[in-house]
């Protein structure tokens, strides 16, 4: 039995509310309608955890050239200079922007407690201090600011437990042989426990990366990879998704998982050790604990493996009390709840799923493969990362392609009349039961523990044959659930995606004959002389 959906009808839907999303939003016309979409609460996304901040050219003694210099060499020769040439070139016109909106980077005191320039700060594979930062909560300021501009603007509407499900086409006109658009999405109303439709104009993916698919990450549970699953069912390409981050230092503590230790601690000064003490990160990199996440990562894992010990240990304590407590409240005051004393001792530390530095394909504007649908932000592939990306380059990434996005829309708006809509209803689905829930959450489990054992930091041929046949007995099992048995929940939704995601990750995986960046084959360990991104085509299959 089929049945009819409420729909809603905007300019343009915006899926993720981040930074990226949120900066798209604040710089289109308020002529045009604007509906944002959160699959929790608004203020849940990655962005709300980004301690680090923003990389940019401020220090007299940096250059835009040396932050372009220092992009490609953590991107191993795989980034796109010309893209990289791009952001870095914009990243200040779009930080201003950002300062212009409200934002308060700190600043340095002086001794008579005045405020002098901006207070830098160096992170790994950086040549220069060049980090711009509020305190180690850069992030949650950012994503605070842009939340409360959006809610003073009439047109803006935001919609809370939103799950998108798929995209909607428009009708093939076969006639003038003009291809389908995307005009909009199928949404599952997680209060509700309904679907929605909404249809717009334009359709923009901001929703962030896909690290949970790991067993331990750094990210909120709405990385799920959702931007790049739906895309890549729509029919968009992908690239690169083999190379994750892993974050070097995630707290190692039996009731925290996912507590990122920002890299402005090794920035001012911060050094790892083994738990007798003893430094390691000479033997790796003569950059020492400031090589890029990549090389410091494989030393943090290497070193566990060999001592067959379950954590590293970061050490600042040498710095002041009050150093420590003005660059770092955040995380002291998360590590005393937890009896951890961040100026008196070495703090626990493991490595964790940070980062997809690959993506649904995009063009300088945003602009995805099919007419209608932009990806911005960590769900898109724009050629800046390479195999690693350079720490606190994603946030201005999403400020760059904000503004590039924004002002390609606000044109495309201008010729676009109506929002076009086409004849959907759709199948009745039964909401999934409880022990059914139990069921998908023991199938998410087997899936994050599976990734993170054979596709994590070092990986073989061998490995990932081994895991791309367990995945696909999950995806059997899950389109079962979803396509035959018409169920639906916001576990099975969000599994789905996973799933997908996880198979993109070792397809890329088991193509890329080497070892270079994030990408580490024990079958493959050297670097090929002439290496190319790695493409994914779903009409390819």
């Amino acid at each position: 039995m089929k049945k009819e959906c409420n729909s809603y009808i905007t300019d343009v839907l915006i899926v993720g509310s981040g930074v990226a999303g949120l900066s798209i939003a604040l710089q289109l016309s308020e002529n045009f309608k604007i509906v944002i979409l959160s699959k929790t609460s608004l203020e849940e996304c990655s962005t709300l955890y980004a301690q680090g901040g923003i990389a940019t050219v401020l220090d007299e003694n940096d250059s835009t050239d040396s932050h372009i210099h220092d992009t490609l060499i953590a991107g191993s020769e795989l980034s796109d200079k010309n893209i990289v040439e791009y952001i870095a070139t914009n990243a200040w016109n779009c930080i201003q922007w950002l300062i212009d909106q409200g934002m308060i980077f700190d600043h340095e005191i002086s001794s008579n407690h005045s405020f002098k320039k901006y207070h830098l700060t160096r992170e790994g594979g950086h040549s220069h201090r060049r980090i711009l930062h509020v305190a180690d909560s850069t992030g949650r300021t950012l994503e605070n600011l842009l939340i409360n501009k959006i809610l003073k603007y009439k047109n803006i509407q935001t919609m809370e437990y939103r799950n998108v499900i798929d995209l909607i086409f428009s009708d093939v006109v076969e006639v003038s042989r003009i291809p389908p658009r995307i005009i909009g999405a199928y949404v599952w109303n997680s209060i509700k426990k309904e679907v929605e439709i909404y249809y717009a104009k334009i359709v923009v993916l901001a929703t962030g990366g896909a690290s949970r698919v790991y067993k331990y990450t750094t990210n909120p549970n709405v990385s799920s990879g959702d931007g790049i699953a739906i895309a890549w069912r729509a029919g968009c390409r992908v690239a690169n998704l083999e190379f994750i981050q892993f974050h070097p230092t995630c707290l190692f503590h039996p009731k925290v998982h996912n507590f990122l230790l920002t890299e402005a601690l090794r920035g001012e000064g911060a050094y790892l050790c083994r738990p007798d003490g003893s430094r390691f990160m000479s033997l790796f990199d003569k950059r020492e604990e400031l090589a890029p996440r990549d090389i410091v990562t494989r030393a943090i894992n290497y070193e566990m493996k060999r001592l067959k010990v379950d954590c590293m240990y970061l050490n600042i304590s040498h710095q002041s009390d009050l150093f420590i407590r003005y660059h770092f409240p955040t995380i002291y005051n998360k590590l005393l709840k937890l009896g951890i004393d961040l100026t008196r001792e070495p703090i626990p530390i493991t490595p964790a799923a940070h980062y997809t530095c690959g993506g649904v394909v995009v063009d300088r504007r945003g602009r995805t493969d099919l007419d209608g649908l932009y990806a911005i932000g960590e769900v898109s592939y724009t050629g800046l990362h390479g195999a690693n990306r350079l720490a606190s380059n994603s946030l201005i990434e999403c400020l760059v392609y904000g503004y590039s996005a924004a002002k390609d829309i606000n044109e495309c708006l201008s010729y676009i009349s109506h929002v076009s809509k086409c004849q959907i209803s759709i199948q009745n689905r039964r909401i999934i039961s409880e022990k059914k829930e139990k069921f998908l959450m023991k199938k998410l489990y087997d899936l994050r523990s599976l990734m993170w054992k054979y596709v994590g930091i070092m990986r073989s041929s061998n490995e990932l044959k081994f895991a791309l046949n367990q995945v696909k007995d999950l995806q059997n099992i899950i389109f079962n659930q979803y396509e035959e048995r018409l169920l639906i929940s916001d576990i099975l939704l969000e599994l789905r995606n996973l799933i997908q995601v996880a198979q993109l990750i070792i397809v890329s995986a088991l193509s890329r004959k080497e070892s270079r960046g994030l990408h580490f084959m024990t079958d493959f360990p050297d670097m090929l002389s002439n290496a190319q991104p790695t493409f994914l085509n779903p009409n390819e299959k």
